[in-house]
């Protein structure tokens, strides 16, 4: 099996994940991950597609047709399936605070300090229900090294996060 990881990226409209997935459907491709949102008015979509090496090469000869027909900017890469250098364990982390410019720098500046990766997060704004102020959430899934010990990580992060004045949890994942 051969894998391609495709970014794309344009204007928002209904049917583009229907055209796209049914492409690479026509190829022989398979969507095995993939996140897609609309921020602002622009649709944003990620995603690792495998299949045999004729499905990604028709795959990649694909996209430019798709990129003119879709009205999308795509960007695309083969890669492999890695494997994890030493076990790890996955955790959610969720954080919410008043919005301030760092926030995301911050906490993952934390997180990569103690060799913590972040395998997804996704983040918004929105206005506070009762006051209106604007509130900022991170919520993401992070990979931490087995020898970690997560009671000690925990104390540390939660202090961290006090000293910031973010509320935040930290669970298995």
């Amino acid at each position: 099996m051969k894998h391609i990881v495709i970014s794309a990226l344009g204007d928002d409209k209904p049917g583009i994940v229907k055209s796209f997935s049914k492409q690479i459907l026509d190829t022989g491709g398979n969507i095995t991950d993939s996140r897609m949102s609309v921020l602002g008015d622009e649709f944003a979509l990620i995603m690792l597609v495998d299949g045999q090496e004729s499905a990604i090469n028709n795959i990649t000869v694909l996209l430019p047709k798709l990129e003119k027909e879709l009205g999308l900017t795509i960007i695309s890469k083969q890669t492999g399936i890695t494997a994890k250098e030493s076990p790890r364990v996955p955790y959610l982390i969720e954080v919410v605070a008043m919005d301030n410019p760092g926030i995301v720098h911050d906490v993952t500046g934390f997180l990569s300090d103690r060799n913590i990766n972040v395998e997804e997060m996704a983040t918004s704004s929105y206005p506070a229900a009762h006051t209106g102020t604007k509130m900022f959430s991170i919520e993401m899934s992070v990979s931490i090294p087995a020898e970690v010990n997560i009671s000690s990580l925990k104390s540390e992060f939660f202090t961290f996060c006090d000293a910031m004045n973010l509320d935040a949890s930290f669970s298995a994942h």
